[in-house]
């Protein structure tokens, strides 16, 4: 009696690649190879996906911005004067408008005037805070310079907004009434357009050169465009219906904790990040 040599229970692979058999339950099946070529192809787009994330992180803790991957060197040098003379043209136009509001303010006993005034003079301050910070050509992609400034506008945030809650709620709490008129009325119109179209081109070149401070200041100057608008909601509101007469210090209240929420969260996002990254300042 013969003894029969078992066969290998898993087969050679096929050199031509196509089909390989193995075998299962002593029945051999064929696995096509093109059955793995979709997991192959999602992980590889994961590995990718988190490359592009770690190059993005290692950059930022290395002392740079996003930008300085994304722009040639004479495009974020465009950029970094056209936030300067957006800069400029706000700090010339709010620093009209908080005039012209904390006259209003008082004259017409307005929390949502003032508030918006404050909000003016807020935007003077983070405009040359922006100033500061793309002042030095050297330091555009920057992430320590970034994040000082974003550290100070914090501050400055937080201070504003007490200011403005505290007026809000003693209006409130002594019934303070608004007079309306028309130069209320033009005054909030203006106010509102020309704060909102700052905050779009500052928004613009925010995201043009990944910079939260741009953004920051956008976002003021968005805020300071609908205070002035509120103050012509609240003041057609209490022309109409006298008993709301709390709207105005009510929007003062809700754009003071805005501005307040905003400044704290700067402060927990941008502290750690001005540790981590003032070892990497080499542009002073």
């Amino acid at each position: 009696m013969t003894d029969s040599t078992a066969p290998d229970p898993t087969s050679t692979p096929d050199p031509t690649g196509t089909v390989v058999p193995t075998a299962v339950n002593g029945q051999c099946e064929q696995v096509d190879p093109q059955q793995q070529q979709p997991n192959t192809e999602s992980q590889e787009e994961g590995f990718k996906m988190d490359q592009e994330m770690k190059i993005t992180d290692s950059i930022e803790d290395g002392g740079l911005l996003e930008s300085s991957m994304r722009l040639k060197p004479h495009e974020a040098q465009s950029y970094r004067k056209k936030a300067l003379w957006v800069s400029w043209a706000s700090i010339v136009v709010t620093i009209v408008l908080a005039i012209v509001a904390f006259t209003v303010s008082f004259m017409r006993s307005s929390a949502s005037a003032f508030g918006f005034a404050f909000d003016a003079a807020l935007d003077v301050l983070s405009s040359i805070i922006v100033l500061w910070r793309y002042s030095n050509a050297a330091a555009v992609h920057s992430a320590h310079r970034e994040y000082i400034a974003c550290t100070i506008l914090g501050v400055i945030f937080i201070l504003s907004s007490l200011c403005i809650l505290g007026k809000a709620i003693h209006d409130l709490a002594t019934k303070l009434l608004p007079e309306v008129d028309d130069f209320l009325f033009s005054v909030s119109i203006i106010s509102g357009l020309l704060c909102i179209i700052l905050a779009v081109i500052k928004f613009m070149l925010g995201k043009a050169l990944t910079s939260r401070v741009l953004i920051t200041d956008g976002f003021n100057s968005l805020v300071g465009g609908i205070m002035g608008f509120s103050i012509l909601i609240s003041a057609e509101v209490f022309k109409h219906e006298p008993k709301v007469w709390y709207l105005d210090g009510t929007i003062g209240v809700l754009i003071g904790l805005v501005i307040l929420a905003y400044g704290v969260k700067l402060l927990l996002d941008m502290i750690p990040r001005v540790r981590q990254t003032r070892n990497y300042e080499r542009f002073e």
